[in-house]
C-alpha cells in the first residue's frame, strides 16, 4: 500500500520487524527426496501429485508473472526459483530490511490437499524436515510452519504433536480451500492439537478443495479466483464460528494470511443481524458471532485493501482491532510489500510498531 510515502529513514527496522509471510520453495522436488521413503519417492516419480481441482492438467492459478507469480528480480544468481536460495533471501530480504523474525509458509510442493491422503502425509512431514535443515538451523531469524495433511486429521494431529515444543515452528499451516468447511467436526482434532501445543493456526489463501470458487461453476478468469478469496475466507470464518469451535476452544488463535481483511467488518455485521433473529438455531453460541471474529482472528497486511479515502482503512482496522494486525511481505511474490513503504507514517509510531512487531511478539510469544 502507499497511502503516504515513507522514506528509508522512517523504515520498519527501527521499530522492529517480524514478517509473518515468507515463501520458501525447494529448488526441485529432489530437495525433499532425503525425507521421503523409497515408496513415496517412487510414487511421485511415477504418478506425481493428484490435486483436488477442476482441471485435467495445468495450473489452477495461472498468472502472467513467471514461476507462479514471483518477482522477476527474485531469481537467485546461482540458479533455481525465487525463494529457493537462503543466501539470496538474506541478501535481498532479511538483511536490507533488518528483519528480526521471518515466518516461512511453504506453499508447494507440500502435499497439502492431495487426493491421496497417505502421500499428502508423507510429503507434509518431508516439508517440515526440509524447512528445518535447509532454512531454520542455518538461519536463526527464521521460523517454520508445521505443514499438515489437513484432510487427514489423524495424521495432522500426529505431525503437530511430533513438532510440539520445538520453538523452530511458529504456527500450524492450513490452506483456505479445504475439502469441507473448516468448522466441521472432522477438523476439530487439528485445532485441539494446536491449542494443546500452544500454537496458532495460520490459514493461507489458496489450496485445491475440489470445489469451484463460485456457487455456479468454475471461474473463467484468474481475476475471479483472486477476488473470490474474500468469499472463501468469509466462509471458513463463518463455519468456525457457527459450528461453535471457539466455544469449544476459546484459546484457539487463527491467523489469516494473504487474505485481505476488508471482508471482516461486513461479515461481522451480517452474522450479527441474522443471529439476532435465529440464535435459537445455534444455542451453543454464548456471544454475538462478530465477537468471536474479533477475539480469535488475526490478519496480515499483505494484500491490504486500499480505499480511495485513507480514513476508511483506519475505520476497518478500528473494527478489527489494531492489536490483531501483523506485518507480512509475501516475499518473493510479485505483489511483495516493501516494509519501508507498506505501513504509512501517518499511523504514528505506536501503531506502526505494533503492526511491524509488537502484535506478532504477543501472539507467537517471541522474545
Amino acid at each position: 500500500m502507499n497511502i503516504q510515502t515513507a522514506t528509508r529513514t522512517e523504515g520498519a527496522n527501527k521499530l522492529g520487524l517480524i514478517d509473518v509471510d515468507i515463501h520458501p520453495r525447494p529448488k526441485s522436488l529432489d530437495d525433499l527426496k532425503p525425507y521421503l521413503s523409497k515408496r513415496w519417492w517412487d510414487h511421485l516419480q511415477t504418478y506425481g501429485f493428484r490435486r483436488r481441482q477442476g482441471f485435467v492438467k495445468g495450473h489452477s492459478y495461472p498468472k502472467t508473472q513467471p514461476a507462479d507469480g514471483n518477482r522477476r528480480d527474485a531469481y537467485p544468481p546461482e540458479g533455481g526459483l525465487p525463494g529457493s536460495s537462503l543466501s539470496f533471501m538474506r541478501e535481498q530480504h532479511l538483511n536490507p530490511y533488518g528483519i528480526d523474525v521471518g515466518i516461512l509458509n511453504p506453499l508447494s510442493p507440500t502435499g497439502q490437499g492431495d487426493v491421496n491422503v497417505d502421500l499428502s502425509t508423507a510429503v507434509a512431514t518431508a516439508s517440515n524436515e526440509w524447512q528445518l535443515d535447509a532454512w531454520i538451523r542455518p538461519e536463526p531469524r527464521l521460523k517454520a510452519s508445521i505443514v499438515v495433511p489437513y484432510d487427514n486429521p489423524e495424521a495432522a494431529v500426529a505431525e503437530i504433536r511430533r513438532r510440539a515444543g520445538d520453538k523452530s515452528f511458529a504456527h500450524v499451516l492450513l490452506m483456505s480451500r479445504t475439502a469441507e468447511a473448516l468448522g466441521r467436526r472432522r477438523y476439530w482434532p487439528i485445532f485441539e492439537a494446536a491449542v494443546e501445543a500452544g500454537l496458532p493456526i495460520g490459514i493461507h489463501v489458496f489450496g485445491q478443495s475440489g470445489h469451484a470458487s463460485t456457487n455456479t461453476g468454475w471461474a473463467s478468469y484468474y481475476i475471479e479466483e483472486m477476488t473470490e478469496h474474500a468469499a472463501s475466507c468469509s466462509a471458513l470464518a463463518l463455519s468456525m464460528i457457527m459450528e461453535g469451535l471457539f466455544e469449544h476452544l476459546p484459546e484457539l488463535k487463527i491467523v489469516m494470511i494473504e487474505s485481505g481483511f476488508a471482508w471482516m467488518p461486513s461479515l461481522g455485521w451480517r452474522m450479527d443481524k441474522h443471529w439476532k433473529k435465529m440464535k435459537d438455531e445455534v444455542p451453543h453460541l454464548k456471544r454475538a458471532p462478530s465477537e468471536y471474529l474479533r477475539s480469535n482472528f488475526w490478519v496480515s497486511t499483505q494484500p491490504m485493501e486500499e480505499p480511495e479515502d485513507p480514513a476508511h482503512l483506519k475505520d476497518m482496522l478500528d473494527w478489527i482491532g489494531w492489536d490483531k494486525v501483523l506485518f507480512a511481505s509475501d516475499y518473493p511474490h510479485w505483489d511483495f510489500d516493501d516494509p519501508f513503504f507498506a505501513i504509512p507514517p501517518s499511523l504514528g509510531d505506536e501503531r506502526r510498531r505494533a503492526i511491524f512487531s509488537g502484535n506478532a511478539k504477543k501472539l507467537y510469544g517471541f522474545d
